[in-house]
């Protein structure tokens, strides 16, 4: 389970955090032609490296690395087919975690202890890194259909929605972490407080209902994580 941890963890930051917009425009546009799409795959495979931490391993990177780079290409020349985006991001993301978790089963996990970062906790490193910005791309996601029928005239701070998800995440993460459970429903009830007045004014509830679906989606994702790390 180690490794298959850290190779998902070298997953999410290269996936999500280590690769910016320009880049997936590029590929989405250029597809195998793009130099992003080979320089994306050199990262992951560079990512790979550091959290495995072992020369002898090399061959295990080098043969996720290369699915990486055969599940992303699939993925640029089948997204047309889909008339709804976020399924092909899901079949993406799914047999990529595929991958890693078949390239770790069949390695003997144990015949390789050391690790620059041995008594690191793995697993609340990786259930940090997911609450984060892949847990914000897949709320994205998952709420891309509803955003648009959301009529909004009020003005706000760029990207501010995505990293206050992320910071609630965080806190709700730790609150489970820590067992603090009854601290996430105050955290809940001052975000309707917050809320409150703004959705009375605009009287919509098409927008409501869009923050009330996100705010759970949100909270249960961070929810999800904790408990798997505690688990």
């Amino acid at each position: 389970m180690l490794i298959f941890i850290k190779l998902v963890l070298a997953h999410l930051i290269g996936d999500f955090i280590l690769q910016p917009t320009r880049w997936v425009l590029h590929k989405q546009s250029n597809k195998i032609k793009s130099k992003f799409l080979y320089l994306h795959v050199l990262l992951h495979f560079a990512l790979y490296m550091l959290f495995l931490w072992d020369l002898s391993l090399w061959k295990i990177a080098l043969i996720v690395a290369i699915a990486h780079f055969v599940i992303d290409v699939l993925k640029l020349y089948s997204n047309n087919s889909f008339k709804n985006k976020s399924i092909p991001f899901f079949i993406d993301q799914i047999l990529h975690i595929l991958v890693v978790y078949s390239c770790a089963f069949y390695t003997d996990l144990y015949t390789h202890t050391l690790s620059l970062f041995e008594n690191l906790d793995w697993y609340l490193v990786t259930a940090i890194v997911f609450v984060t910005y892949p847990a914000a791309i897949i709320m994205g996601m998952i709420l891309e259909g509803m955003s648009n029928q959301i009529e909004t005239d009020h003005k706000s701070l760029p990207n501010a929605g995505k990293y206050i998800g992320i910071i609630e995440r965080l806190f709700v993460l730790i609150f489970i972490v820590i067992g603090r459970w009854e601290v996430i429903g105050l955290l809940i009830a001052a975000k309707s407080v917050f809320r409150f007045n703004d959705l009375k004014e605009r009287n919509n509830r098409k927008l409501t209902e869009y923050i009330l679906i996100g705010t759970l989606v949100s909270f249960g994702l961070a929810i999800l994580a904790g408990l798997l790390y505690i688990s």
